[in-house]
């Protein structure tokens, strides 16, 4: 968010603005952190949350945070394959990013979300300490991504809502319904790089998936004020977190 008031506040309206923590004050300062922060950002499977946020992921890692990139599962086709092809395009784009990926030992199509894998969940986020959590809307299309949007949830809520919480969009229209933003990040100067990042990701049909995605972008950008923007939603009862300012004008 801008460090003052602009048409970009109105647009996301009062509630989107709240105190500024180390990231947001460090960019405006044009110094590194203050406090080296943690984000974690979820996926039903590696791919979306580069295609969701890659932007703002690598607006973080920029600014010298640490990203880890927490897949659901491998990408692995039923019933149980390997899925070696979807690590090695995530370990790609992860690097393109400066992130790294984590795993959470689950089945592609086949997300349980039961006691057990709730306690597990648990304990791979906590691990992490993150100050940020991003996941997926809990009312998409895809059954993995309702899936590990409920563990994070479910671990949120178990760890005291200590972190902050945001919900994230993916190819929306498609997969993503009814998702009415909070806040915005401007991606268009690190859209190269989430593009490469997603491109890494070659078995995945890119050409018309990073397409959608890059129409997304552009909607998001004509709300915000921006070129390019992602958006998301943060939950209301969720700490305050400043995400990345937007960059200064030269």
């Amino acid at each position: 968010m801008m460090g003052t008031f602009s048409r970009r506040q109105m647009l996301i309206g009062s509630g989107a603005v709240g105190s500024a923590l180390a990231a947001g004050a460090a960019e405006s300062a044009g110094d590194g952190p203050s406090r080296r922060l943690k984000l974690v950002v979820t996926g039903g499977h590696p791919g979306d949350p580069e295609y969701g946020c890659g932007g703002t992921i690598a607006r973080y890692t920029d600014l010298g945070h640490e990203v880890v990139l927490l897949y659901l599962n491998k990408g692995e086709w039923p019933p149980r394959a390997e899925g070696a092809g979807r690590v090695a395009e995530a370990r790609a784009a992860c690097e393109i990013l400066k992130a790294r990926p984590l795993y959470a030992g689950q089945f592609n199509s086949q997300a349980v979300v039961d006691p057990a894998h709730s306690e597990t969940f648990r304990k791979i986020l906590e691990a992490e300490h993150p100050d940020a959590v991003f996941t997926h809307w809990p009312i998409d299309n895809h059954a993995d991504h309702r899936a590990i949007s409920m563990l994070v949830y479910d671990a949120w809520l178990r760890m005291k809502r200590r972190f902050a919480l945001y919900y994230y969009e993916v190819s929306s229209g498609e997969d993503t319904l009814q998702f009415a933003p909070t806040h915005y990040v401007d991606i268009t100067a690190v859209e190269p790089r989430k593009r490469r990042a997603c491109y890494a990701h070659a078995s995945q049909s890119p050409d018309r998936y990073y397409s959608l995605q890059d129409q997304v972008a552009r909607m998001r950008g004509i709300e915000s004020g921006h070129r390019l923007a992602e958006a998301f939603i943060r939950h209301v009862q969720s700490p305050d977190f400043e995400l990345p300012l937007a960059p200064r004008p030269e």
